[in-house]
């Protein structure tokens, strides 16, 4: 059987067993041996031979040990630090312990687990350790494809990690840099240099027209509870929207941090869509940045836009806005409507002051 076959039919069996233990207290031994051994014998590591997986290893003797050691060639290639089913990983000191360990053995390449949730860290990037994430994947959310992400993990591809990380890197960088150029107001330079291309047309217009294009109308409806499709002509013009449905918005300057520091929303918070038949799942972290497939971005309308990437393919006209795109999960668990109306909530309590 390949190994992306076997893997597939491991992780169902894993995530049967995840479902069975919904609230259950689990802990780390079972965690290791039902959960995390399975799904490294389907990489093919195997977990029987010391010279491949090296349990309890210890970078130095008074070191507490490290769960698992990969080892190729009788070097050790990648930690992975273990803990019980259910636990959160998002205390910085298990990720920084664990890098700490790496950093003194020379291992580039961390995993942190709880048996469902993977973090890949690269512990060398000289980053703050928030950003040395690689990646992040649930076994559970099975339309995340975790196999993609799991794969890399496997005993064929680790040595291409390095690679793929380093394109990640500039890619994110290169990202941030253009989201840089439109928010929160279209960048002087970037107007400059369209206007040599448009002489013809004055800054002012230029600038409108950049905002325009960068907050098209969805090209989908968001649904609701049951699934029911509205379209945006079904739902008619919003209040307080100048030029139709999708015009201006005046409560555009609230970013999602306003909102987080203002208590409507406390990450981590679960966001959803349905989009061609697809179920679509995301999140917004603690730290305000947006996850989805295994990769975290620096906006709602960015993680939406891969998201539409990936039930349509890459299409590089598929901007799409964030804020109208996904439903999130409020206190009582229930999917709300879109995030737009949480930032247009903040608008009005501060006009209203």
């Amino acid at each position: 059987m390949a190994t992306g076959d076997r893997l597939s039919e491991v992780l169902a069996t894993v995530r049967e067993r995840i479902e069975s233990m919904a609230g259950e207290p689990f802990g780390e031994q079972n965690t290791k041996m039902g959960l995390i051994a399975p799904i490294l014998r389907a990489l093919g590591w195997d977990t029987e031979d010391f010279r491949q997986v090296y349990l309890e290893y210890r970078p130095m003797s008074a070191d507490n040990p490290v769960d698992y050691a990969l080892m190729l060639n009788g070097q050790p290639r990648m930690f992975v630090e273990a803990k019980g089913l259910g636990q959160n990983l998002e205390d910085r000191k298990w990720a920084g312990q664990i890098m700490g360990y790496a950093g003194v053995a020379g291992v580039k390449w961390v995993v942190l687990t709880n048996g469902d949730e993977y973090r890949v860290y690269n512990s060398h990037a000289d980053v703050p350790v928030e950003k040395k994430m690689f990646r992040k994947v649930r076994v559970s959310d099975s339309a995340s494809n975790p196999e993609e992400t799991l794969a890399l993990l496997s005993k064929e591809s680790v040595a291409e990690l390095e690679a793929l990380w380093q394109e990640d890197f500039v890619d994110r960088r290169v990202e941030a840099a253009i989201e840089g150029l439109f928010e929160p107001e279209p960048d002087a330079g970037l107007i400059r240099l369209l206007r040599r291309e448009l002489p013809a047309i004055k800054p002012a217009e230029i600038r409108a027209a950049v905002k325009r294009v960068r907050s098209p109308a969805p090209l989908e409806p968001v649904n609701r509870p049951p699934a029911e499709d509205r379209t945006v002509k079904e739902q008619g013009p919003q209040p307080g929207r100048k030029g139709g449905p999708w015009g201006k918005l005046p409560w555009g300057k609230v970013t999602l941090g306003d909102i987080i520091s203002s208590g409507l929303l406390r990450p981590p918070v679960d966001l959803y869509r349905r989009y061609k038949g697809h179920d679509l799942t995301a999140r917004i972290e603690r730290d305000g940045l947006v996850s989805f497939g295994g990769r975290t971005y620096g906006s709602l309308s960015t993680a939406a836009q891969h998201a539409r990437r990936s039930v349509i393919g890459e299409d590089q006209r598929a901007q799409t806005n964030g804020w109208t795109f996904w439903r999130y999960r409020d206190k009582s668990g229930e999917f709300r409507e879109h995030l737009d109306d949480l930032r247009r909530r903040l608008w009005d309590s501060k006009a209203a002051r």
